[in-house]
């Protein structure tokens, strides 16, 4: 092994006093949008994992911002895209991850306003449409009331609202019923 390379940044041999705390910061943050978008502060949190000192990593995050790598309000629409699209989660659902992930509430209003009611509404009929497509509308009170629940709970869990729910479900399973679908 080269014994002339120095630890890798970031690692805890980098920790030792004579290390610059900017530089470590500067690459685990490189290190960090590398692997994918992040908000400031899930970049706050990582560097306060890696014991970085507050003002040195308020610091490098400011020059982050400052030279638009770091930028919460491009993560915050490109996220609400991202999980709309690909996990169809409903703006509620997306809301709450955005603030778990630091984002300020205006930023994520704004973001949200990608989505309207209607791509909701349209978002949670391509879901009960698609778990609906392998099984038949049952036949017995009973059971049809239990998959009524069964797929609003399903549309509950992605975020989408009990009113939203039952309504999309009940006029699939009128139109499935009547052979629409």
């Amino acid at each position: 092994m080269d014994s002339q390379k120095g630890p890798t940044p970031g690692s805890p041999a980098d920790s030792t006093p004579e290390a610059d705390p900017y530089s470590v910061a500067r690459a685990i943050v490189l290190r960090q949008l590398t692997s994918s978008a992040k908000s400031r502060k899930q970049l706050a949190d990582k560097l306060a994992e890696r014991d970085v000192p507050e003002e040195v990593a308020e610091a490098v995050l400011d020059r982050f911002e400052e030279v638009q790598l770091i930028d919460d309000s491009e993560f915050a629409r490109m996220w609400v895209r991202s999980r709309s699209q690909t996990r169809s989660l409903a703006r509620s659902a997306i809301r709450r991850e955005l603030s778990e992930k630091g984002i300020d509430p205006e930023l994520a209003e704004d973001a949200l306003e990608q989505i309207s009611s209607d791509d909701e509404a349209e978002a949670a009929r391509a879901l009960v449409e698609r778990k609906l497509s392998r099984a038949a509308v049952p036949q017995d009170p009973k059971e049809r009331d239990k998959q009524v629940r069964r797929l609003v709970s399903m549309l509950a869990r992605k975020g989408y609202s009990p009113g939203l729910g039952f309504s999309v479900v009940n006029d699939i399973l009128a139109a499935q019923e009547s052979g629409e679908l």
